[in-house]
């Protein structure tokens, strides 16, 4: 096994990109760089051939251990294409296993976890999240501090793998109502609404 050094935003580029608990780095850059080569040997696009051709040669005669940061773009900006076309036929059901769902112990485990899990499969859309606010309280924010200024005792945390923040003080019934708000926004249709409520 090597070990390479990358830039720290190539490292969240990478970390965005997990598709289950517990990917490891080098499981998704071998998906991405699949997707790759993949798209590499479609005709109907030789400018994204030669592209990403050259920057999976880059990466695989690396052997000092560092990557050069001209191939970076390649690959990000053909992944970004990839999860614009797909994200709207995600569903959040293909990022949730019932076995990582039990794993999580406390009610507030499994709404973050679920939360995690639509940012996942609705990257694009996710920042609707935003909208959803209380009578007196934000529920969404983008920082802990915009949330501990909008109430107190909030006890906000951030939602695993992305942006955003959420408070977590609400009782279960009131999380369930926030997922129901959240999964309607992101177009679910109400008998997906509730399946995904009665996760928690």
């Amino acid at each position: 096994m090597k070990t390479i050094e990358i830039d720290d935003d190539l490292y969240q580029f990478i970390a965005s990109q997990t598709q289950q608990i517990g990917e490891s780095a080098s499981d998704i850059l071998r998906r991405l760089l699949i997707v790759s080569l993949t798209e590499a040997q479609a005709p109907a696009v030789p400018a994204a051939k030669k592209e990403t051709k050259t920057s999976v040669e880059v990466a695989s005669k690396s052997t000092t251990g560092s990557v050069e940061k001209p191939a970076a773009p390649a690959v990000v900006e053909k992944k970004a294409s990839a999860v614009t076309t797909t994200d709207k036929s995600s569903s959040v059901f293909d990022f949730i296993s019932q076995q990582d769902l039990s794993a999580e112990q406390s009610v507030v485990g499994r709404f973050l976890f679920i939360l995690s899990a639509l940012s996942r499969a609705h990257r694009g859309d996710f920042a609707q999240v935003l909208e959803i606010k209380g009578r007196n309280r934000l529920y969404f924010g983008q920082s802990e501090a915009s949330l501990l200024e909008a109430g107190s005792s909030t006890n906000p945390k951030p939602i695993p793998n992305t942006d955003f923040w959420v408070i977590t003080n609400s009782n279960t019934t009131r999380k369930k109502m926030m997922l129901t708000e959240v999964a309607t926004k992101l177009g679910y249709n109400a008998a997906e609404v509730e399946r995904i409520r009665d996760l928690l």
